[in-house]
């Protein structure tokens, strides 16, 4: 590639970097494709976070117990999130730090909060999942964040 070209693609991929964070952060109150397409669009702009904690633990010590886990949200998430959360019980499986697929029983955790609180939220829900990485010898806890449209 010539010196000119390259510097044009790195320029852009800088761009395209810097970008990127504000795109993802303003797509929070964007509204969902139906909404968009004509469709009825209902509720207020929310984020959906999706927590995945899993009971297994790496050195090899007992699995954390249906009861351990809700302890846990009673002391740790219930007071952060007091309106309500959603809890499933879940299989999952994923690829650990040495490379061995690991299956385990695992629980799903959905909260829901106003767009307009995610920068509150966030801290709140990072103490989350250090405090049950390290109380309970976790490599993790997954986080996924999406837009919604929420009316109750």
């Amino acid at each position: 590639m010539k010196p000119r070209v390259r510097l044009a693609a790195v320029g852009a991929a800088f761009a395209l970097a810097a970008a990127t964070p504000v795109a993802a952060y303003a797509a929070l109150d964007d509204p969902p494709a139906a909404a968009a397409s004509g469709a009825v669009g209902r509720g207020k702009p929310y984020v959906e976070t999706r927590l995945f904690f899993g009971t297994e633990r790496p050195d090899g010590g007992p699995p954390v117990t249906e009861k351990q886990f809700l302890a846990f949200v009673d002391r740790r998430i219930t007071p952060r999130f007091p309106s309500g959360l959603t809890i499933h019980d879940a299989r999952g499986q994923w690829r650990d730090q040495n490379g061995t697929i690991e299956r385990e029983r695992s629980y799903e955790v959905v909260l829901l909060y106003p767009a307009s609180e995610a920068g509150t939220q966030d801290p709140r829900i990072e103490r989350i999942r250090t405090a049950y990485e390290r109380q309970y010898a976790q490599e993790s806890v997954a986080r996924a964040d999406a837009p919604a449209r929420v009316d109750f």
